[in-house]
């Protein structure tokens, strides 16, 4: 029976919280000292192992004690979660970094989006170190994973949903971009901004405004702030 990992205490307890299997929850002494949840909120048997077979079984000294054997993580639909009422979507393109696909799941999951969708080649997926990077939240909030991110925004997007290109060189700024509908935010990869045929499928193109002399923002604080926007201008 396949199973995935878990590592750190807060994805730890995201997992639990979650709708996956959790078949084994490890733990060092000194994390069941420190998270009461380990104590008193496990529905699984916490088993208690040394600071080194934690290091073995995970790969990574990152895993704060505490490391769950898990079921494989089960990917959303990515045409249904554009069918929702007035969705909130965050789409990557070409987001290779599992530190930067983890991070936005989890400002995605803040902000009350939809889900996230991430194309099937040249990205990251769902690994433990993505769960670590989202802190738990890749457990709440749906992913999905289309073959095409191009075609996937030309067929969903309609007057009840816009995509929306994250462009630095927009003339548009978040706070003039009209994002209180159903949106498809797309971001791409940092360095390289979104490819050729991905920034056409979308409808229109919007921008951060910096004032400083940084040219860009990595990509998981520009998807925290445009969703945010959206989420305000939502009256959220």
């Amino acid at each position: 029976m396949t199973s995935e990992l878990v590592y750190g205490r807060r994805p730890g307890r995201g997992v639990l919280r979650g709708p996956r299997e959790v078949r084994e929850l490890w733990a060092t002494e000194r994390a069941i000292r420190a998270e009461h949840w380990l104590r008193d909120e496990t529905p699984v048997r916490v088993q208690r192992k040394p600071e080194r077979d934690l290091n073995a079984e995970a790969g990574t000294a990152d895993h704060q004690g505490v490391l769950a054997k898990v079921e494989p993580y089960r990917y959303a639909d990515a045409y249904e979660l554009a069918r929702g009422d007035a969705p909130l979507l965050a789409c990557l393109d070409s987001v290779t970094d599992p530190r930067n696909l983890g991070a936005v799941i989890r400002s995605a999951e803040g902000a009350g989006a939809s889900g996230v969708v991430v194309p099937e080649h040249r990205s990251a997926r769902v690994t433990a170190a993505v769960c670590r990077a989202s802190a738990g939240a890749v457990e709440h909030l749906p992913v999905a994973v289309v073959k095409n991110l191009a075609r996937y925004i030309g067929e969903i997007k309609s007057q009840q949903l816009w995509a929306w290109a994250a462009d630095g060189a927009a003339e548009q700024t978040m706070w003039q971009a009209d994002l209180s509908g159903g949106i498809a935010l797309v971001f791409g990869a940092e360095g390289k901004g979104l490819r050729p045929l991905v920034r056409r499928a979308c409808d229109e193109a919007v921008a951060i405004p910096l004032s400083g002399k940084v040219e860009s923002l990595n990509v998981s604080v520009a998807a925290a702030l445009l969703l945010y926007e959206a989420r305000r201008q939502r009256g959220g």
